[in-house]
Parts: C-alpha cells; structure tokens; sequence
C-alpha cells in the first residue's frame, strides 16, 4: 500500500462485496484509497517495525489489563509483543501474544500485524484461526495512520471466520472504534486508543466483559 496513487492498492476502492473477496466499498476520502481487505499485499509497502503513535508495538512491550467479566471471575489479560518476525502472506509481521489468566481458565491467541510505509496498522491473522494469503483470507486494517470520525473498513476478511468491519466512532482526543461482524449480529467490541500509550480500554457489548489497562 505506497502512498501513492500509482500503486495498485491505493488504488480508489472498487471491490465490492459480490466479487468474490468479501470487500466492501467505502469511500475513499475515509481511507486514503486504501483497498480493504488487500488481496494481494506488495512487502515493499510494509517497514519492519509498527510506531503508529496510536497502537506502538515494540518488541518485548508487554501490557497488563484488569478483566471484569459480569457473573464470572475478574482475570487479568497480559499483551506480550514478541521478538522477531513471522512472514504471512510476503510481509513480516509482529507478533503479539494475548494471554487471559483467571480463576477458571487460562487462554492465549497470537495475532499478527504488519505497518505500511503510511503508518496504517493491519492485520494479516491470528494463530491456528486464519491467515493471510490462505484458503482466500485477507488482510484488513486495524487502525489508520490519522483516525478520523466517520471511517469505516474491514478489520480483515476469512469467509465465515472472521468479517469485522470497524468505524471511527470517536477521532479525538482519544480514538474510539467500534467493531461489529456479520457473524455475531447485535454485538459490538469498543476499543480505546491513547496516542503515546496504545489500547487502554476494551468492552465486549456481548458479555459485558471489560479490559482497562493497569497503571505502571
């Protein structure tokens, strides 16, 4: 995705959702012309470290969150950004580990996220689920370089998997994104960005379930 209208991903949208690849058309003033999901991601367009100001991941950060959770036990939520790289789909990627630990059980997810050379963050898959570049998954953006009020995209596209589509609801002075699927009607997941401190909130309408980063 070069900032620049001669590469074919910023290309100003033109997938729509009955192509084939899950795309929906928004409109480009939202997001810079960017192509969401990318079906075919160019791993020059990506720099091998993720600054975006707003979701910074450098390797060996670690955030800790408190988990309150209605009718069910408080947890605790740890996000480890590891070392090194895993290439998906062509682009290395950073990996992050999400471990819940709680009075029941313990659970942990890896995801995987790459940076254009605009500072857009996006989002090529998440361990043992569904990547990039196969059985016809997609990357898809998790947060832009300058969130603006009103955006909308997909957070990224595996049919039957995964079909977020997240909107800006609140630009500043804080970021504020909804995130909604097809596959979970009438539920809704709210995350909090902080410039210069990352995700500092998370609601998961659904259940009720609440993540508020710990003070260091």
């Amino acid at each position: 995705m070069r900032a620049s209208a001669a590469a074919p991903l910023l290309a100003v949208l033109v997938l729509l959702a009955g192509c084939g690849s899950g795309a929906m058309s928004y409109p480009p003033s939202g997001i810079d012309g960017l192509t969401i999901p990318t079906p075919s991601p160019d791993p020059s367009d990506f720099v091998a470290r993720i600054t975006n100001p707003w979701l910074e991941l450098t390797p060996g950060r670690v955030m800790r969150y408190d988990v309150k959770r209605t009718g069910r036990p408080d947890a605790t939520r740890t996000v480890t950004v590891l070392p090194g790289t895993v290439t998906i789909d062509g682009v290395r990627t950073t990996a992050v580990r999400d471990d819940l630990t709680g009075a029941e059980t313990t659970t942990t997810r890896t995801d995987y996220y790459a940076q254009d050379r605009a500072g857009n963050v996006w989002w090529f898959g998440q361990q043992g689920l569904w990547r990039a570049g196969r059985e016809g998954a997609e990357a898809g953006l998790l947060l832009t370089a300058t969130p603006r009020l009103g955006d909308g995209y997909r957070a990224a596209y595996a049919k039957g998997v995964v079909e977020d589509v997240i909107t800006v609801a609140q630009a500043r002075p804080i970021v504020s994104l909804e995130r909604t699927s097809e596959l979970e009607p009438g539920g809704a997941t709210w995350d909090t960005y902080r410039k210069g401190v990352g995700l500092t909130e998370r609601l998961v309408t659904a259940t009720g379930e609440r993540d508020v980063l710990e003070a260091d």
